[in-house]
C-alpha cells in the first residue's frame, strides 16, 4: 500500500468508525469495520477482536478469518497468549517472530499450523480501563512500524470511546448489555454463515462476506439479517445477487 492510499484508507477508516456512533449502533458492525479497517492498513493478513462479557470474561466476537478465530479462541481456553498479555497489562504486544518466542507454546504451535508468523495485540482501553485487544496476524516474520501500531492504536481508542461512551448516563450496565448484545449476535451469525456456506458451497470466510455485503446493501444490522436466516424468515437464496457479485 503506497503512503497516500494508505493515508487515504486511514482517514476513511476513522470516518467508518466515527459513523457506526450513533445513538443505536449496532456494536457488532462497529468492531468488525474496526478489525477489518486494521487488518488492511497495516497489511496484515488477518484479524480477531476479544471483549470482556458482562460476567468479566474474554470472549471473541469479531474476527477476518476462520483461522484468526481458532487462533484467539485457543488463547482463551489455554489461558495464555500474547492478547491476553496485552489485555492483563494494558500495553500492546509484538511477536515478531511466532517461530523464536517459547513464551507460550499452544499459541505458537497454533499460530504456525494456520500459517501466521507475526502478530501484533493492541489494548482497547481508556485511561485506566481495559476492556479487551484486538489483535493482527501476519503471514510473514516483521513487527509492526512505530507508525502503524500508533495508528492501530488510534483506530482502537476512538472505538474503545464509543463503547463506552454511554458510561456517563447509564453506568457499566450499558457497557455490559452492549458486550452480551455482540456476543449473542455472534452466535446468530456463525449459524447463519454456516447456513449460507452449505447452501452456496462456499467457505466460512466467503459467505461472512456474502452476509455483511447484503447487511449493507439493504440497510440492515448483521444481528438482524442474521437472525432472519437462522429462523428462515429469509431465505439464504435471497442473498444469491451478493454472493455473485
Amino acid at each position: 500500500m503506497t503512503s497516500t492510499s494508505r493515508e487515504s484508507r486511514l482517514n476513511a477508516a476513522f470516518v467508518m468508525v466515527a459513523d457506526t456512533l450513533t445513538d443505536d449502533y449496532d456494536v457488532v458492525e462497529l468492531l468488525h469495520t474496526l478489525v477489518s479497517e486494521c487488518t488492511a492498513i497495516v497489511d496484515a493478513q488477518a484479524g480477531g477482536l476479544m471483549l470482556l462479557d458482562a460476567v468479566g470474561d474474554l470472549q471473541v466476537v469479531a474476527s477476518t478469518t476462520e483461522s484468526a478465530e481458532l487462533v484467539e479462541v485457543l488463547q482463551l481456553a489455554a489461558g495464555v497468549g500474547p492478547c491476553l498479555d496485552c489485555f492483563a497489562t494494558g500495553q500492546q504486544v509484538s511477536v515478531p517472530d511466532v517461530a523464536a518466542t517459547d513464551r507460550w507454546p499452544a499459541f505458537t504451535q497454533e499460530a504456525l499450523r494456520r500459517g501466521f508468523h507475526s502478530a501484533h495485540a493492541i489494548p482497547m482501553r481508556l485511561r485506566g480501563d481495559t476492556i479487551g485487544t484486538m489483535n493482527l496476524f501476519g503471514e510473514s516474520v516483521g513487527a509492526l512500524s512505530d507508525r502503524d501500531a500508533a495508528a492501530a492504536q488510534a483506530l482502537a481508542d476512538v472505538a474503545t470511546i464509543g463503547i463506552l461512551q454511554q458510561r456517563i448516563s447509564a453506568h457499566a450496565q450499558v457497557v455490559a448489555e452492549q458486550l452480551q448484545r455482540a456476543l449473542d449476535s455472534r452466535v446468530l451469525i456463525e449459524q447463519a454463515k454456516g447456513a449460507i456456506a452449505q447452501t452456496n458451497g462456499t467457505s466460512m470466510d466467503e459467505s461472512f462476506a456474502v452476509l455483511r455485503r447484503y447487511a449493507r446493501e439493504h440497510n440492515l444490522t448483521l444481528h438482524a439479517l442474521a437472525e432472519a436466516i437462522t429462523n428462515r424468515s429469509l431465505p439464504v437464496s435471497a442473498l444469491t445477487g451478493s454472493h455473485r457479485r
